[in-house]
Order: structure tokens, then sequence, then C-alpha cells
């Protein structure tokens, strides 16, 4: 097949490029240029700014059998693609979000879950309180443009090799020093996460399979909890004598900690019942994550060859000791 994959050189869309190009594909990568511009020699590279794609982008490049938007935030940036393809971009897959959903009714919801509406459509930030009702508005637009074909994918949250968010790997990192940990309650709140590899290489065998869908890239089913997450990497890179400590959300709270100080943390998020989802469908239709231990000892593998700060905002040791010991002395 000849693919075109929008935002093809960054975390998802280089695990979607690896995989397409492993498979046998060729190639188009159209991005800014300014991320990974030297990866996949093999690929051809079209370099624009997809808000604002410049006439005649595509021509003299033929067909595509299929096109996988990594990249797409706002309605309007699908509708441009879609214009400047002009048909010619074969069967389109879209990288969504389970955040396109209103707050389900409880854990294991399908695919037919009522999604988000923006208050306001000509809203065009993206912020925490925007980021679903525009996937949902760019689902919408996907499937007017594309027609019935459409393949939505819907992922939590993406970890694995390459993660330039680090929510993930900061707590395969902390785990990984090992001693007594800081725990954010309650253990039992629900986590999913999909390893961005296991995701690439489903998408482009989903290309395939006839006709479009919506799916959830989630893993495990639920009931899965913060807790086994955590406790899972300690089994897997937690040194002898790593504890946790579970902490008290308020308490956490009280002291200025969120969800930027402490990745994942859901106590507070009114969409936290968004990661509960069903994977059912996508298991059915192929999608098999490797177990969560490989993905964590991974990923602190990568981390060691490819060290990144963390953002300004994590939690840093002096702050966790200090919250430890205020917590041992309440």
């Amino acid at each position: 097949m000849r693919i075109l994959i929008v935002g093809g050189t960054r975390f998802v869309g280089r695990h979607i490029t690896e995989a397409a190009l492993a498979a046998g594909h060729e190639v188009t990568l159209l991005h800014r240029g300014q991320t990974g511009a030297d990866l996949f020699p093999s690929a051809t590279h079209l370099h624009a700014d997809r808000n604002a794609l410049p006439a005649g982008l595509f021509e003299g490049h033929g067909d595509w059998d299929a096109t996988v938007d990594v990249s797409g935030y706002l309605p309007r940036q699908v509708q441009g693609l879609s214009d400047a393809l002009g048909g010619r971009g074969g069967r389109y897959v879209y990288i969504s979000s389970v955040s396109a959903y209103a707050v389900p009714a409880g854990p294991g919801f399908s695919e037919d879950s009522p999604l988000q509406e923006l208050d306001d459509p000509t809203v065009e930030e993206v912020t925490d309180q925007t980021y679903g009702p525009l996937k949902a508005a760019c689902e919408r637009v996907a499937a007017q443009r594309f027609g019935t074909s459409t393949l939505i994918v819907r992922p939590t949250y993406v970890v694995g090799p390459h993660d330039h968010l680090s929510r993930f790997t900061f707590w395969v990192e902390r785990v990984a020093r090992g001693e007594e940990i800081l725990a954010p309650g309650p253990r039992d709140a629900a986590i999913q996460v999909i390893d961005a590899r296991d995701m690439a290489d489903w998408t482009i065998r989903l290309l395939g399979r006839p006709g479009g869908g919506v799916f959830h890239a989630v893993s495990p089913a639920p009931p899965f909890s913060f807790a086994d997450l955590l406790e899972a990497m300690v089994a897997e890179v937690g040194p002898p004598g790593t504890t946790l400590t579970w902490v008290d959300p308020q308490f956490l709270s009280d002291r200025g900690l969120t969800g930027e100080s402490l990745p994942l943390w859901s106590a507070f998020d009114a969409e936290k019942d968004l990661n509960a989802a069903d994977p059912a469908a996508a298991f059915a239709a192929g999608l098999t994550p490797r177990p969560l231990r490989q993905t964590v000892r991974e990923t602190y593998e990568d981390a060691l060859r490819h060290p990144l700060p963390p953002p300004a905002e994590r939690l840093t040791a002096e702050q966790e000791s200090r919250v430890l010991g205020e917590w041992h002395q309440r």
C-alpha cells in the first residue's frame, strides 16, 4: 500500500511510520520538518504547516491507499487536509482519544457512548477543557469528509519508548530509583494504557480489513487500578526494598500537588472514568497488547538511552521526601 502519514516523526506518529515501513508499505510523511527530519530516509517527506497547506502540495505524488492522521486537533485541520487531498488520500484513519467522550455512566463503556460537544463551535484553543470536545468535532468532520470507510482510533494514555510527554515514564524512572515511593490515592483508581508500538502495528494491520469503524486502543480490560500499574512497575524495575506508600488525595491536593506534579493521577479529574473503556472491539479486530511489564522494562531502557529533563512541574525528590514526612507525622 501507499500510505500518507500526517505527523509521522514524533512518538505515536513515529511508531506508526516504523510499523508501516516494517510491513513493506510505501510511506509519505507530511510534517513541518522541525522534529525527526533525519528519520526514515526511505520515506518521502513533504514539509508544510497543516494549518496552511499550500496549494498543489500533493500534486505529482499520485494517490494514496490510506491516510493516517496523527496530528489533527482542530476540525478545520481535518477539513483542510481533505480539501488539499482532493480525493487522493484513500481510506482515512484518525487518531482520536477517549477524551472525546462525555463522562461515561461507568466502567466498561463502549464505542457507542455519547461524545462531547463544543460549547463554542468557533473555539480553537486546545486546553484540558477543550481537547476532548475538539477531538469529537474532528471525528465528525472526518466521517463527513472521508465517508463510511473512516477508521477512528481512541486510545487512553499512550506509553512506551520515545514518549516526549514522560507521564508513564515518570513513574517507571521513579520506581527504578527504589526506596519509599509516594503513591497518590485512591489506589483503586481506574487506569489504562496502550504501548505506542502495539497501537501502531495494529493500526497498520487495520488497513487490511474491509470497512470502517471506531475502536478503543486501550489495555487491559477493566477493572485495572493505579495500584495494579505501580505494582507491576515495582515487580519489573523496582530494586529490592522498594515500597509504595499510598497517600490520601486530599492531603496531596492541600499541598498543591496536581496531575501535572504526579502524572496519571486522576483523583480530582472529572474524566477519570474514561480510563475504564471496553477494549473488546479492538481485541476482536486484532489488537494484541504486549505484557505490561515488558512495556515497563523497554520504556526504562529507552529512558536510559535517551534521557529527557523532567517537566518543571513534576514532583521532585525533595518535595516527595517532605510530603512523605508530613504524611507519616499527621
